[in-house]
């Protein structure tokens, strides 16, 4: 290589971009609305990643992550800088317009896939691989953030995420073989970006490889050794570094180390870093240490970091130390959270703190432990009140737990079930309904800023909700749906709504991160043990069902989700908190029952979401997941239908686990995979309702009748009409009113169409 690269010692492994107060969400949302220009939107992307390099330089980061700033999606980003955009959207014009159009779809053009980064609850974009991808190399986007960051004194590393990674998560489409099997061709592209970022100076680059801690390749080890002496060989280009994060490198782990890349990153709160030891040709690279934890909100123990550190640089390697994985996935700062109390505020750190902390201990391990000795007995005395706050431990809570499981948490049959529930609700066949969540409207949107600010009294506020779950309720009536929801207008967000109701979370107030695209989510931070003091949505349903004869479905967001959509306490086993959490909504379940509600739907989108990324974990997991869902809903009769919802995952390695639920019906996923999932459930046995969604809520086009009639007679090539449900694949909370009603008008007469045939 011609470039003299200096180490660096303190680092990132990448950004949040959607800004401390949404900036780039809104500015998102109104480009696509028309309201402001591309230069506006430029602008506010530019003001924000020159906030976000000066706030790591002042902290005294001295390599900083550049390029990891998206409009949508960092795979989406890559797509692009390969040359792997999908055929129908290449003939757009303009380039931004052209990407928004892969990403979300337009009236005329159908976006990509999206699912789930990992096991975070970050959506990428699926890239498409067809036989007519052809790669070409456009470093537009990397080289210009290159030069603003340049520009402002930023000591840039450039950040792409790695081929192999790339072609791992794409799709095969048109007949085309697996995307991996053109990885020696893509990875020309990568050695003409690096020769591209040689000639503009550039000592580091940074190629994520986060695959490489996954099962999903057969052959990883190998193809990261081929790929990276092909371009650690090359003549021309910077230093290499190989960032790994989610996990364990394990095998991977030597290949690397016999390549001539400059550096590898590995972390070290979700791997143990057991296997570097192992492996001596580590001392002639850079170890990049992750030992602050990403993706949980947690406060470093830095005495226990520090002593990590200093093992290993004691094993000869060169030590830099940087976060696990992006800090994309945590909140930008607690300084926004004035209403935390002292003691839960000492226990975390969110993103701008987690910098000070890789910063403090890259300084600790070049000036001893003393230089950061007032760090480190902060840090201590955080973790010792943790450890001894009485929040922490409900015994009532445990021995309930213990109890209900002890006597068992399976319901009856599911053909005992499915007659008993017939009788109750006498649906016709191929029966419509909608996931839970309508348009979150201006309207509801002002009430609720008004209920904060304190304009209104709660009273005000629940009658102004009450007229919204009015205008919903005969909304669905006009149209003929067969099952109603009551819209959610109370709800803030799935997750949080609850959390809010239950001791052992403590929800922020703008402690906002990305989800996908400019969807943002503010996880509760979920503390200690888990109980709840009263009914939390009994009122809201009945009120909803009182205004109409036909079911109205209570809605309840199920234990896995909550826990994968929230920030989790780390000291104790997810399955412990995930059974607590169950307890909540089985309670809740209950009350609905004796309230008269006939249908209760217990969401668990994030099942897939949390499945470990290495198969020797899975059946752990899965295994507890499943009880957990188990002892939510197995509290009521027979006849009252328990539903659940899945979305936006890979479905596949935890078929066996969707049908384990015993759920009388499961809406799923399936427009934008044309229906595959059905293959994969009738493979497993599965024999109970499916409603697989019928258009993709998250495009703003309108589906015809005639495309939906054709994804309903799709799935009844695989479902019989008796276990067929009609929806879509989501909520449409996302939505404007006149796209739901023009689609779910469209989905009631597609219903009927099908039905009469």
């Amino acid at each position: 290589m011609s470039t003299t690269a200096i180490p660096f010692t303190a680092t990132i492994l990448g950004s949040p971009r959607i800004g401390p107060n949404r900036e780039l969400k809104r500015a998102v949302e109104k480009y696509w609305a028309g309201r402001i220009d591309r230069r506006e939107l430029e602008s506010v992307a530019a003001t924000l990643r020159r906030d976000t390099w000066e706030s790591l330089v002042a902290a005294g980061v001295d390599s900083v992550p550049v390029n990891t700033f998206s409009y949508y999606d960092q795979v989406l980003d890559t797509a692009v800088l390969v040359g792997a955009l999908p055929p129908r959207v290449r003939d757009i014009a303009d380039d931004l317009d052209r990407y928004f159009a892969a990403a979300r779809g337009n009236d005329e053009i159908a976006p990509l896939e999206m699912t789930k980064w990992f096991d975070t609850n970050y959506h990428y974009i699926v890239p498409e691989i067809g036989p007519d991808t052809a790669f070409a190399l456009d470093p537009a986007k990397v080289l210009g953030e290159l030069e603003e960051a340049r520009a402002q004194g930023v000591p840039a590393r450039p950040v792409v995420v790695g081929p192999i990674t790339f072609l791992a998560l794409s799709k095969a489409v048109g007949g085309a073989d697996e995307p991996i099997s053109r990885l020696d061709e893509l990875v020309e592209v990568y050695a003409e970006l690096l020769g591209a970022l040689t000639d503009q100076g550039v000592e580091w680059v940074q190629v994520d490889e986060p695959v490489l801690v996954t099962d999903i390749l057969d052959n990883a080890a190998e193809l990261a050794e081929r790929t990276y002496a092909r371009l650690g060989g090359l003549t021309k280009r910077p230093a290499i570094f190989v960032a790994t994060y989610f996990g364990e490198l394990t095998d991977a782990l030597p290949a690397l180390t016999r390549t001539p890349v400059e550096a590898i990153g590995v972390d070290l709160v979700a791997g143990s870093g057991a296997a570097l030891a192992a492996v001596p040709e580590l001392r002639d690279k850079l170890l990049v240490a992750g030992v602050v934890d990403g993706r949980n909100v947690w406060r470093t123990d830095l005495d226990r970091a520090l002593g990590t550190l200093a093992a290993l640089l004691e094993s000869g390697s060169a030590i830099a130390v940087s976060t696990s994985c992006s800090t994309l996935h945590v909140p930008y700062t607690l300084d926004a959270e004035p209403d935390i109390d002292a003691a839960l505020r000492s226990w975390l750190a969110f993103g701008f703190e987690k910098v000070t902390e890789v910063v403090a201990l890259a300084r600790g391990l070049k000036d001893g432990r003393e230089a950061i000795s007032a760090e480190i007995a902060a840090s201590a005395a955080a973790i010792e009140s943790r450890q001894s706050d009485p929040r922490l431990n409900n015994g009532q809570v445990r021995d309930r737990i213990s109890s209900i499981v002890a006597s068992g948490t399976r319901r009856g049959p599911a053909d005992q079930r499915r007659a008993a529930q017939q009788d109750r609700l006498n649906l016709p066949a191929l029966p419509t309904t909608t996931i839970g969540s309508y348009p979150q409207t201006s309207a509801i949107r002002v009430a609720r800023a008004d209920l904060r600010s304190g304009k209104i009294d709660a009273t005000e506020y629940e009658r102004r909700m009450k007229a919204e779950i009015a205008d919903v309720i005969r909304l669905q009536e006009d149209l003929g749906l067969d099952v109603l929801v009551h819209g959610e207008p109370e709800r803030n967000d799935m997750v949080q709504y609850f959390a809010e109701q239950l001791d052992g979370f403590f929800a922020t107030q703008n402690g906002w991160v990305q989800s996908y695209g400019s969807r943002c989510v503010r996880p509760p931070i979920l503390y200690g043990d888990v109980a709840r003091p009263e009914p939390m949505t009994v009122e809201w349903i009945t009120y909803a069902q009182s205004l109409t004869d036909k079911p109205v479905k209570g809605m309840l967001t199920g234990p896995v989700t909550i826990l994968a959509w929230s920030f989790v306490r780390d000291d104790q086993p997810l399955a412990e908190t995930a059974a607590q959490v169950a307890l909540a909504i089985r309670d809740e379940t209950v009350n609905l029952e004796s309230a008269g509600i006939a249908i209760v739907q217990v969401d668990e989108p994030a099942l897939r979401e949390l499945l470990p990324l290495r198969s020797k974990d899975k059946e752990a997991y899965l295994n507890w997941a499943v009880e957990a869902f188990r002892l939510s809903t197995s509290g009521v009769a027979d006849s009252t239908q328990i539903h659940t919802h899945l979305c936006y995952s890979e479905f596949g390695e935890v078929i066996g686990a969707i049908a384990d639920l015993d759920a009388d019906v499961t809406s799923i996923e399936a427009a934008r995979s044309h229906m595959e999932v059905l293959g994969d459930l009738n493979a497993v046995g599965f024999s109970n309702s499916v409603g697989p969604g019928v258009y993709d809520i998250h495009s703003p086009r309108v589906p015809g009748v005639d495309e939906i009639a054709t994804s309903l007679r799709e799935a009844l090539e695989a479902v019989p009409a008796e276990r067929l449900w009609v929806n879509p694949d989501c909520g449409l909370k996302t939505r404007t009113t006149d796209e739901v009603t023009e689609s779910l008008k469209h989905l009631v007469a597609a219903a009927a169409a099908v039905r009469s045939k």
